[in-house]
């Protein structure tokens, strides 16, 4: 019998030079063995912390004719569904109507939903984004990776405390989102980032916090490396715990290979520039395939 080929479609940013969106997402996905698709929300000469950039920006009726090539010629029909950043609230409203469409054709598609709004209270997209996001797409959504500030967009409850933090969550589960997790918080002071995870399933509810040390740096990429990395494992081990702890672990793996590269590049006194911190990604390639975790969640 003929292996079945698990495909993904990630449907995010992507950039020339560097590594977010699709091009942080995809590498990891494909080391795992999985075929993917991508459709470039947008795609820029590098990312926008560099502070000058170029490019293109898809559009909804760009998104809707790919869509129609797909669906005339019975290729719409994937495993799993990723996004990231989409910076258009017609376009992400073309992903919502298309998802629920590929639901119905497949019941057991997984749409995984990184949810890129803002963060530290900021939204860096237009605000016509954030109803979408509140009903068609968490309606669709099996699992979702918000930062705080995202969790309160979502939901409309403030995040200030774990125990908020959980509340919100079950916000989603009972809109029928399956897994959430908090990727980031400063719920653990200064020193800590409080990374938080809900699941339930069948009336059953889990819940996990996993403390990660503080690193004053600031990277780009790294969210959808862990919407990707958190869709691999979930698929492999079915258990949220192990996909939390390996998913924050090729994380962590991918930013201390960064930082020490770009420290031997820029030097120990002089502050690294955007070009010496981009992700280390293709180098980190054991790390990816087979993370070594140091990191353990725990079941509160």
């Amino acid at each position: 019998m003929a292996e079945i080929d698990k495909r993904v479609l990630s449907i995010q940013s992507t950039v020339v030079f560097g590594y977010v969106g699709n091009k942080s997402a995809s590498f990891p996905l494909q080391l795992h063995g999985y075929e993917v698709s991508t459709i470039n929300s947008v795609q820029f000469s590098n990312h926008t912390g560099y502070g000058k950039w170029k490019g293109q920006v898809l559009d909804a009726n760009e998104v809707s004719d790919l869509f129609e090539g797909l669906r005339i010629n019975n290729l719409l029909d994937f495993s799993y569904v990723l996004t990231g950043y989409i910076g258009s609230e017609t376009f992400l409203e073309k992903v919502g109507e298309t998802v629920k469409e590929m639901k119905l054709k497949n019941p057991n598609l997984i749409f995984v939903c990184d949810p890129v709004m803002g963060d530290n209270g900021k939204l860096y997209v237009s605000e016509k984004l954030v109803p979408v996001y509140r009903t068609q797409i968490v309606e669709q959504a099996d699992i979702i990776t918000p930062n705080q500030f995202e969790l309160e967009q979502l939901t409309q409850l403030p995040v200030e405390t774990e125990q908020e933090a959980f509340t919100a969550m079950e916000k989603l589960h009972d809109r029928g989102v399956g897994i959430v997790v908090l990727t980031s918080s400063n719920l653990g002071g200064k020193e800590t980032l409080l990374c938080l995870a809900s699941i339930k399933k069948d009336g059953v509810h889990k819940h996990y916090r996993l403390k990660i040390p503080v690193i004053d740096n600031i990277f780009v990429g790294t969210g959808d490396l862990f919407a990707a990395s958190l869709l691999i494992f979930m698929d492999k081990h079915k258990d949220l715990k192990v996909a939390l702890e390996k998913t924050v672990a090729v994380v962590q793996n991918v930013i201390k290979r960064t930082i020490h590269h770009a420290i031997a590049l820029a030097g120990p006194d002089v502050k690294p520039n955007m070009e010496q911190m981009e992700l280390r990604l293709v180098q980190s390639k054991a790390d990816i395939e087979d993370p070594k975790v140091e990191l353990h969640a725990e079941e509160i």
